[in-house]
């Protein structure tokens, strides 16, 4: 073969081969990976449900952290930029993340779904909000049925953002679902334990209405449905009466929410000869720690409502429904 012909070939072999390189193979093709589908939460309740829910097919994170109150929550730009970059942000809405509103307008405004699962309930189920005639309680994991409804928004938003594994999500659904209407059972079978004198739960703040109205307790808080209200003193002085006046043994604080006002009750009471203790730490706007069961929404609401049921004179296993609560 002459120089001139052997350059030809040369150029014909290599101009095969970078069309070759260029043109993906049918098999190579196939077995592209999927694009990362990623969703974040705002608050733990929230995540824990979308967890349960995707059961590992969708990576799903929480925004904001351990014993962090979502109603004093500022985003920093990294969290903004987290939530820009989810597919789906899921939030609990009805203003229980006051401060990041603006901030999820601009996720919208960014063309990503942003689902507030708790205001797919009817409005007619739900509390009003006193301060904010357009909104809702928002605690409305206080009740495990009302949760469970609520579920059911975030298995269609799964679905719409992955079809090929809806009826994964729908198996999950129905499992979870399952589970909490087991801890409902509990809940009510072990609040009809506490005597008649002792069923008002005061807490710090108006978390746990949903709770009580579920549970058939009375219920008192020393700030409103916001940690932002400030605790009145006028408010403080008419609990302490009443603790004394029922004889109502343990008032209790909150994981996200400082216990000051909580032991003026308890001071107070002590001043006029009723001792009322400190019935432990109920998780209201926080879970407990990633990685445990109190972590996990079952394990919180099965923490409160052990804690509470012994604390007032009921009956309940001391390590909970499911034997998993912390000694």
């Amino acid at each position: 073969m002459n120089t001139r012909s052997y350059v030809a070939a040369s150029r014909r072999t290599l101009l095969a081969a970078a069309i070759g390189a260029a043109t993906p193979l049918p098999a190579l093709a196939q077995a592209a990976p999927r694009a990362p589908r990623n969703v974040l939460a705002t608050v733990a309740m929230v995540g824990d449900v979308v967890r349960e829910i995707s059961g590992g097919r969708i990576r799903a994170e929480t925004l904001i952290g351990e014993g962090v109150d979502p109603h004093l929550f500022r985003p920093t730009r990294a969290d903004i930029a987290r939530l820009l970059s989810a597919d789906v942000v899921f939030a609990s809405g009805h203003r229980l993340e006051g401060r990041m509103g603006d901030v999820l307008d601009r996720v919208r405004a960014a063309g990503k779904p942003v689902i507030m699962i708790a205001e797919s309930i009817p409005r007619d189920r739900l509390r009003a909000n006193p301060d904010y005639p357009d909104s809702a309680d928002p605690h409305v994991w206080m009740d495990p049925s009302l949760w469970s409804e609520a579920s059911v928004a975030a298995a269609e938003a799964l679905g719409r953002l992955a079809p090929d594994l809806r009826e994964t999500f729908a198996d999950n659904l129905a499992k979870f679902r399952e589970r909490l209407a087991r801890l409902d059972a509990y809940a009510r079978d072990s609040m009809a334990t506490v005597p008649a004198n002792a069923r008002l739960l005061v807490t710090a703040h108006d978390a746990f209405a949903y709770f009580g109205a579920r549970y058939g307790l009375e219920v008192e808080s020393i700030q409103g449905l916001s940690t932002e209200a400030e605790a009145n003193l006028a408010a403080i002085e008419a609990l302490v009466r009443k603790l004394v006046d029922r004889r109502v043994p343990a008032v209790f604080a909150e994981t996200s929410v400082p216990d000051r006002a909580v032991r003026a009750l308890i001071e107070g009471a002590g001043a006029r000869g009723q001792r009322v203790a400190l019935g432990g730490n109920l998780f209201s706007d926080a879970m407990g720690k990633a990685g445990t069961y109190e972590g996990t929404y079952e394990g919180m609401i099965d923490h409160n409502v052990t804690i509470i049921a012994r604390a007032l004179g009921g009956q309940a296993p001391a390590r909970g429904l499911n034997g998993r609560l912390a000694a």
